[in-house]
């Protein structure tokens, strides 16, 4: 990775506090922009020469300075970079098929780090100012029904560790419609067993209260009490001293789960439920907003609890509730259909 790619990252991470997943996406498709350059302009990218050029850069304040004294580096273009070389980039992404959602996510790419680097001096103008995000067909976000979601939460077996500890994290994913970043960074101490609710710490790192429904309450319990019978994990629950936060679902080892692991465990559970496998975690965060809007909660409380910013992020799920509300008109109005 490139000093100034690598700098981009560090900013995300340690001054937007965006997950290192997050992170580590934005310099992959940086990455490949970083690619298209060398071998537009035939370069072989030395590491030593990019981090003289990224240093002296930020020494000078001006894109002239890397240029003058390390002239052959993809770091000069980059900060030299016009609306003709995004296009050119863009329109090399074009021949790889790529979808109209990965198209727009490498666009935004490069207009946050084109940002970031105008602020730092890197840049004295912004390429991406002329560049136009294509418009994308809205897609609805995916919901199952009740029925579904019942009975996939009684999949997992509530005889051993494993099994409750799985049934904990299904009840808790629907429960409170956290995302499953949100699920695994979860700590013994976020529990609020009696306010029955959970101390979430979603994107930026911003904290919220989310209350914990009953089922779910009560499936954590069942998993709290049979893991701390359990001499596997005494080092889990016990204080030792050390300061650390405790993870609240681990694996077997003890250690705190990934959300690739909660992925498997679904995966898992719908099959043996005979369910879609393309459910995925954030399905459940749907379904868990789309039922309360069905039953009449009102936007501003969802969009507290989904710990969306904007109200407008919320409102997608309105478009999913609208068919039960025209199809409940009519059925109800004496002449809401033509004879």
């Amino acid at each position: 990775m490139l000093p100034i790619i690598a700098g981009f990252t560090d900013y995300l991470t340690n001054e937007r506090h965006f997950s290192h997943y997050t992170a580590r996406c934005y310099g992959a498709d940086l990455r490949q922009y970083v690619e298209f350059l060398a071998g537009e302009a035939n370069l072989e990218v030395v590491d030593a020469n990019e981090k003289v050029a990224y240093q002296r850069t930020l020494e000078g304040g001006s894109t002239e300075v890397a240029a003058t004294i390390v002239p052959n580096t993809v770091t000069k273009l980059i900060c030299n970079a016009t609306p003709d070389t995004i296009r050119e980039f863009l329109s090399d992404l074009g021949t790889k098929d790529y979808s109209a959602a990965t198209m727009a996510r490498k666009i935004a790419t490069l207009r946050s780090f084109y940002k970031w680097t105008l602020r730092r001096g890197l840049t004295r103008s912004n390429p991406m100012t002329a560049i136009r995000t294509p418009r994308q067909a809205k897609r609805l976000p995916k919901a199952i029904s009740v029925e579904q979601i019942e009975k996939l939460l009684s999949t997992p077996s509530d005889r051993d560790v494993l099994g409750l500890r799985d049934r904990a994290m299904l009840e808790t994913l629907y429960s409170t419609g956290i995302r499953v970043s949100e699920l695994v960074g979860l700590n013994f101490e976020d529990l609020d067993d009696a306010g029955e609710a959970l101390k979430v710490r979603g994107k930026g790192k911003k904290e919220r209260l989310v209350p914990l429904g009953m089922h779910a309450l009560a499936s954590i319990r069942r998993y709290v009490a049979m893991v701390q019978g359990d001499a596997r994990y005494t080092h889990w629950w016990r204080e030792d001293g050390s300061g650390k936060a405790k993870p609240l679902f681990v694996n077997k080892h003890g250690k705190r789960l990934s959300s690739r692991s909660v992925r498997r465990k679904l995966d898992k559970y719908l099959l043996a439920a005979g369910l879609d496998i393309d459910i995925s975690p954030h399905t459940l965060r749907h379904s868990f907003a789309t039922h309360l809007l069905d039953n009449g909660a009102d936007l501003r409380s969802v969009q507290e609890l989904l710990g969306h910013q904007s109200i407008s992020t919320t409102q997608v799920y309105t478009q999913l509730t609208h068919g039960k509300v025209q199809e409940a008109y009519n059925k109800s109005h004496p002449r809401a259909e033509s004879a």
